[in-house]
């Protein structure tokens, strides 16, 4: 089994604590910047990094008075200074300190959320392999249609995977900034270089522009992008679940041997933790949806957003990190059946290779259109009928015109439509 890859490290982000803690580092740098512009005394810079301390119940305690927690923050790091408490939130902000830690924050998140698509593109890429020459029967609109491969399947997984490492590198970037402007972004009460080195300490990118908060166009693309994330493992679960219908049983998710699948039925295996994947996916989803409305903030700020945010962050970053996790292990220990999978490939009796059938008709002479009624004629004799497909074909006399009996017979090969197997894995460097 996988082991955890953060050790618990994305709810510790959000853990209260940590994140007065972070708004903590915000104030002690922006203290230290102002006083390399001559603005706070250094000493006072020094008390305050080193005495700079908060309770999360005396926070509370004060917000119950204030009824603002970055204010009731400010006074308990004061109280706790002294003197040079004073000079603690010079010239800033709420939002300044707010969003500067959450762009910290979410940089932090961001990392473990890439970490976790890397090791789970790890296990995709061991299991294509592994699976490489395995054939099973490719459906479109639930149907047979062509035979594939098992190691096919998920390196279509793989490659979105890829993509989505890519979305969330950009989503980090686009998300891992901070703004230090003042209350309506311009500066009037703060330098601008107090923003550029409380961000380059903290290694986020100063907006180049702001109001008094970051524009919320970042924050719903970054969420978005979970979304797109999720729905990812949410149509990749969504295969398991398929294959691990009684009627196909072609793959399944791990059933250890004291597990239950239900209280009253003892055969019962089910595809708990992929409904789970697909469940989840529907959470992250709806939070995409109220960051989008977040993104409408009237004039150069509102707090409609906060609210939201305090939600949709913590539980869509902690419930993507549990998903890759989680699916991870999945995909680590799926119990695969090649056998069945060969099985429900001959299931229709050679009907998958009508393609191959008609492209030789043509090649040999026919037109196209009569050739497709031919073939389709002797399918749908097996289809409706139950009649021998290979058999029929054999038999009949426009087919015999251009095919001899071994070259209808050769068409039914499924190597035939796997010959670019190696080809396709090659673009994986696998």
């Amino acid at each position: 089994m996988i082991e955890r890859y953060t050790k618990e490290e994305m709810g510790k982000i959000w853990a209260e604590f940590n994140e007065w803690d972070t708004l903590k580092q915000v104030e002690i740098l922006s203290s230290e910047a102002q006083s390399k512009l001559g603005l706070v005394p250094e000493e006072a810079a020094k008390d305050i990094r080193e005495k700079a301390k908060f309770s999360v119940d005396r926070i509370h305690e004060i917000e119950a008075e204030t009824h603002h927690d970055i204010a009731a923050f400010v006074s308990n790091l004061s109280e706790n200074v002294g003197e040079s408490g004073k000079y603690i939130h010079l010239g800033l902000t709420s939002t300044d300190v707010k969003d500067t830690a959450m762009g910290y924050m979410l940089k932090q998140a961001s990392d473990i959320l890439i970490k976790d698509l890397e090791a789970f593109r790890e296990v995709l890429r061991r299991r294509a392999v592994e699976f490489k020459y395995t054939p099973m029967i490719g459906r479109t609109h639930g149907i047979h249609a062509e035979a594939t491969t098992f190691g096919l399947k998920l390196c279509v997984w793989l490659a979105e995977t890829d993509r989505n490492i890519e979305r969330m590198k950009h989503a980090k970037k686009a998300i891992a900034v901070g703004k230090i402007s003042g209350a309506v972004g311009t500066y009037a009460d703060i330098d601008p270089f107090v923003e550029q080195y409380v961000c380059e300490k903290l290694g986020i990118e100063p907006a180049p522009i702001s109001t008094q908060t970051l524009q919320r166009d970042r924050h719903a693309e970054f969420v978005s992008t979970l979304a797109v994330i999720a729905s990812s493992i949410d149509k990749f679960a969504t295969e398991i679940r398929h294959l691990q219908r009684t009627e196909v049983r072609e793959a399944e998710e791990y059933f250890s041997p004291k597990q239950k699948g239900s209280s009253i039925m003892p055969h019962k295996r089910n595809p708990i933790t992929c409904e789970r994947m697909c469940g989840l996916a529907r959470v992250i989803r709806g939070n995409s949806q109220a960051a989008l409305e977040d993104v409408a903030l009237w004039h150069e700020r509102d707090i409609s957003h906060s609210s939201v945010e305090r939600v949709i962050l913590p539980d869509s970053t902690i419930a993507l990190d549990y998903m890759l996790q989680t699916f991870t292990n999945v995909m680590d220990r799926l119990i695969v059946y090649p056998d069945k999978m060969l099985k429900d490939l001959n299931l229709t009796g050679g009907l998958i290779y009508s393609p191959i059938l008609l492209n030789t008709l043509v090649e040999k002479g026919a037109v196209r259109e009569q050739a497709y009624r031919w073939v389709q004629r002797n399918a749908m004799k097996r289809w409706l009928e139950g009649e021998d497909f290979l058999e029929n074909l054999k038999k009949d006399e426009d087919v015999a015109n251009f095919m001899t009996t071994e070259e209808i017979e050769s068409c039914f090969d499924v190597n035939k439509m796997l010959r670019h197997v190696d080809t396709i894995f090659a673009r994986f460097g696998l």
